[in-house]
C-alpha cells in the first residue's frame, strides 16, 4: 500500500504553483474524503494496536511506527460520520505529520491520488454550519462521473483530542515592545477555523485585533481593496500570518502576489503551517516570507509579532 505514495518527493514541486495532490479514500459510507498528499508519510494496512485504558474515545490504540509509538485515530468516528457500509469494507491507516507530530488515521478503502489546482478547491458551503469537519470541497471525476470530494479539517480533529494551550509564557514577553502591541491589527489567513481560533486566542492576550480570512484569494482581495482605496496596507495591519494550504489560493501564491504589488510589497508575512521541514523553509525563502513557524506554538507566534513590532519601531516609515 505504501507504493501509492512512492513518488511523494517528486510531488513537492507542486507546492508554490497553486497546485496540490489529494489522497482520496472512503470512511465506510458513500462519501468520498481527501487530505493533501503532502501531509501523508505512508499508507499501511491496519497494524497491531495496543489499547490505552482511559484514552480518548476516538483513539483506537497505539502502534509502533518505524521505532516510534504513535496514536491511531478512528477518523470516521472523529468526524461523527454514521457508517452505512456492511462492516466488511477494507481498512487502512494513513500515517500523517501535522503540527510537528506523527499520527495514524484509521480509514476505509484507499481510492487514488488526483492532481488538481487550489483554484478548483472551494470552501464548504455555509449552509452546513460551523460544526462540520471540512476545510474545503471539490469536484473530481471518478469513473466518468463528477463526484463531490470533501477535504477534512484534520487540525480540528486533532484539537478535539489533544489539548492545545494558548497561554503565553511570561519569559517570552518583551515588556518594552509588548506595550506597543495594544490596539495593533494582524491579518490571519487560514482555512481552518480551529487554526484561526488558536492564533486569535493567543494574540488577544496582547491586546491585538485580528482580521480573519479563510483563504488566500479572500486575503489578497482585501489587501488590494485597501490599496485601491489609497490606504497604506502597513498602516491597516501590522503583519499577516498565512497558512500554506488553502482553497482557491495557497499561502505561497498569496505571498508571491503581495510581493509583486508595489503598493503592499513591504508587508511583513509569516507562514504559519502544519507542514514542517527544510522544504518549507526553502519555499518561504523562494516566495519571500519573512518568517516560517510550524503550528501550533503560542510563544513562537508572540516572538514573530514582537520581531515585527521592533522593526516598525526602529523604522516607523
Amino acid at each position: 500500500m505504501s507504493g501509492i505514495l512512492a513518488s511523494v518527493d517528486q510531488r513537492t514541486q507542486l507546492v508554490g504553483e497553486n497546485r496540490l495532490e489529494l489522497l482520496m479514500f472512503k470512511l465506510g459510507s458513500r462519501h468520498t474524503f481527501a487530505i493533501n498528499v503532502f501531509k501523508v508519510k505512508e499508507v499501511i494496512t491496519v497494524p497491531a494496536l495496543n489499547q490505552m485504558p482511559g484514552s480518548h474515545a476516538h483513539l483506537r490504540g497505539v502502534t509502533n511506527y518505524r521505532g516510534t509509538s504513535i496514536p491511531v485515530i478512528d477518523l470516521r468516528q472523529a468526524i461523527k460520520l454514521t457508517a452505512k457500509g456492511t462492516g466488511s469494507e477494507s481498512q487502512n491507516v494513513i500515517i500523517t505529520e501535522y503540527n510537528r507530530s506523527v499520527q495514524g488515521f484509521l480509514i476505509g478503502q484507499v481510492m487514488n491520488i488526483v492532481n488538481t489546482s487550489w483554484s478548483n478547491i472551494q470552501p464548504p458551503p455555509t449552509t452546513i454550519g460551523k460544526n462540520n469537519y471540512l476545510t474545503a470541497i471539490t469536484q473530481i471525476e471518478i469513473e466518468g462521473k463528477n463526484e463531490l470530494v470533501e477535504i477534512i479539517d484534520v487540525e480540528k480533529v486533532l484539537a478535539e483530542i489533544v489539548h492545545y494551550d494558548t497561554q503565553i509564557s511570561e519569559e517570552i514577553l518583551d515588556e518594552d515592545v509588548a506595550k506597543h502591541l495594544q490596539g495593533q491589527t494582524i491579518l490571519v489567513v487560514d482555512d481552518s477555523a480551529t487554526a484561526r481560533w488558536q492564533i486569535r486566542d493567543t494574540l488577544k492576550q496582547l491586546g491585538i485585533n485580528i482580521v480573519e480570512c479563510r483563504d488566500g484569494l479572500m486575503a489578497l482581495n482585501l489587501l488590494r481593496e485597501w490599496a485601491n482605496e489609497g490606504k497604506k496596507v502597513t498602516d491597516e495591519i501590522l503583519m499577516m500570518f498565512t497558512d500554506a494550504e488553502m482553497p482557491e489560493m495557497d499561502g505561497y501564491r498569496l505571498t508571491a502576489e503581495v510581493r509583486d504589488d508595489d503598493r503592499m510589497s513591504d508587508l511583513f508575512i509569516a507562514l504559519n503551517t502544519s507542514l514542517s521541514g527544510s522544504f518549507n523553509e526553502a519555499m518561504v525563502e523562494k516566495v519571500g516570507c519573512n518568517r516560517f513557524i510550524s503550528k501550533f506554538q503560542p510563544d513562537l507566534l508572540v516572538d514573530v509579532v514582537q520581531q515585527r513590532m521592533r522593526e516598525k519601531l526602529e523604522n516607523p516609515s
